[in-house]
């Protein structure tokens, strides 16, 4: 028997042999699975603007190529609220800046992403596709020696720290013992070289080159290994 499905397809479930051979625990489930589906809202493109937006704003500073600094507003809005399938989701992105240079491609690329953030769906897979674009003029490195090889690849961090701080990512954090042998790693670097640096700043001691792993100025030589002070890689393994 043919069914015409006239209205867009949010869950599924698939009905083991039980519900399949008995009537009565099928019309149930059948039943149960319509109730749930009509009062979870998912995230969806006709899904209407709250007046009010729950959002964080995240600077940029100024970069080799923009001479003043820019502000990134995400703004979330919280499907299901106060029930067990709350769930908080990015809605809109806005980006301000007074160098009007950018502004042809900041209102193109936010227009673009709010309108993936509100088809709902996967929208992770913005991280990467941002974080992969180049500058042809060269990248910058930011405060801590963090390299970036665009602004745009800058956005791309910005919705990553987002995405992690609303649930959607999950934190990538080491292990204590790594923490600790590179907490060491690092002490030892600069008692051996009498130079001191505060780990908290996100800075790393002068002299320090570029890891090709983590891309942050934090690679020493320690031991005759070249050892990254951030990310504890090391030639010597």
């Amino acid at each position: 028997m043919t069914i015409k499905i006239d209205k867009k397809i949010v869950d599924y479930r698939v009905q083991d042999e039980k519900h399949l051979h008995d009537p009565d625990q099928k019309a149930t489930f059948t039943a149960n699975e319509d109730r749930m589906t009509a009062d979870v809202i998912h995230m969806h493109e006709k899904l209407e603007r709250p007046p009010k937006l729950t959002g964080s704003t995240y600077k940029v500073n100024k970069t080799p190529g923009s001479e003043h600094a820019m502000y990134v507003t995400i703004n979330d809005i919280v499907l299901n609220p106060g029930t067990e399938h709350e769930l908080r989701r990015p809605f809109e992105i806005f980006i301000n800046s007074k160098n009007m240079d950018h502004f042809q491609w900041i209102v193109a690329l936010t227009r673009i992403m709010s309108a993936v953030f509100r088809k709902g769906g996967d929208v992770t897979f913005l991280v990467e596709e941002l974080r992969s674009v180049f500058d042809p003029r060269g990248g910058y490195f930011k405060k801590g020696g963090r390299y970036m090889p665009s602004l745009v690849a800058e956005l791309g961090d910005i919705i990553e720290c987002h995405l992690k701080e609303i649930g959607l990512l999950e934190e990538c954090d080491m292990e204590a013992h790594q923490k600790t042998h590179i907490e060491e790693a690092r002490a030892k670097y600069e008692n051996a070289n009498g130079v001191h640096s505060e780990a908290d700043d996100g800075e790393f001691p002068d002299g320090a080159t570029l890891c090709s792993k983590c891309l942050t100025k934090a690679l020493v030589k320690l031991d005759g290994c070249m050892t990254c002070l951030n990310c504890g890689d090391s030639n010597c393994g």
